[in-house]
């Protein structure tokens, strides 16, 4: 076969590849206007989604920053004058109810973001200080089951520090078991086993106490929480001074 027949061989191959392609782009049109449209919907829907969040997120911070402000707000002093404008407040329960509500609000309207996750757990903090024991129980509890396993682990010490002080220690000791069969960078295995056995020292129960002690001192000897154990490892066997 000579040099021009393959040349026009291969021309009549092109026109024909190309031929077919317009004709089925032809016959499908429909189908890739269709598809196209489709594509640049979800394109659109991407774009709009994500300035949607952005500006969420944005909103959200700002408003999580007035409640941790409020948070954080001096109490006033006895006698002591206050400057013109600025919000003071008596004691700290008084301040964590202010402070929830904001918190609270952030969390309703801003939930999915993470400002607004915070939000939630912080308004489980403030209801404690408030002495409102329930609210803090129901607002902990929706925390220690998203997701956010480092912001579920927070509410979840939290959840047990109520119980303690509420006298449902087994409920506690449970949340402290979970807490040192999962550590998180938020609440590390340390610290989850100083918190069991300074409840059951609590408790009077000094062996199991011990025996945490002793176990972390041996686990983690270099370490904040092994130092801390064995500390308290030494002021539990420290002989009783006579009299």
């Amino acid at each position: 076969m000579d040099q021009k027949t393959r040349a026009a061989l291969k021309k009549d191959k092109f026109v024909t590849t190309t031929t077919h392609g317009l004709e089925w782009a032809s016959e499908n049109r429909q189908t890739l206007m269709v598809n196209g449209a489709i594509l640049l919907v979800v394109v659109l829907v991407a774009i709009v989604s994500a300035i949607f969040y952005n500006s969420r997120s944005e909103a959200a911070s700002v408003a999580f920053g007035a409640a941790m402000q409020a948070y954080q707000t001096p109490l006033a002093q006895s006698g002591e004058a206050v400057p013109p404008g600025m919000t003071t407040y008596s004691s700290a329960a008084e301040r964590a109810k202010a402070a929830g509500a904001l918190f609270q609000a952030v969390a309703d309207k801003y939930g999915m973001t993470p400002d607004g996750r915070n939000a939630r757990y912080f308004a489980g903090l403030t209801y404690i200080e408030a002495g409102q024991n329930q609210q803090a129980e129901d607002t902990l509890k929706k925390v220690a089951g998203s997701w956010d396993s480092s912001l579920a682990a927070l509410a979840k010490f939290a959840l047990a520090q109520l119980y303690h002080n509420t006298g449902r220690d087994p409920e506690a000791i449970d949340l402290y078991n979970q807490l040192s069969a999962k550590p998180t960078a938020t609440v590390p295995y340390g610290l989850a086993q100083l918190q069991l056995a300074d409840l059951y020292q609590s408790e009077g129960k000094a062996d199991a106490a011990k025996n945490i002690y002793a176990s972390l001192k041996d686990k983690d000897a270099k370490g904040a929480a092994g130092m801390t154990a064995a500390e308290k490892l030494n002021s539990t066997q420290a002989p009783v001074p006579a009299h």
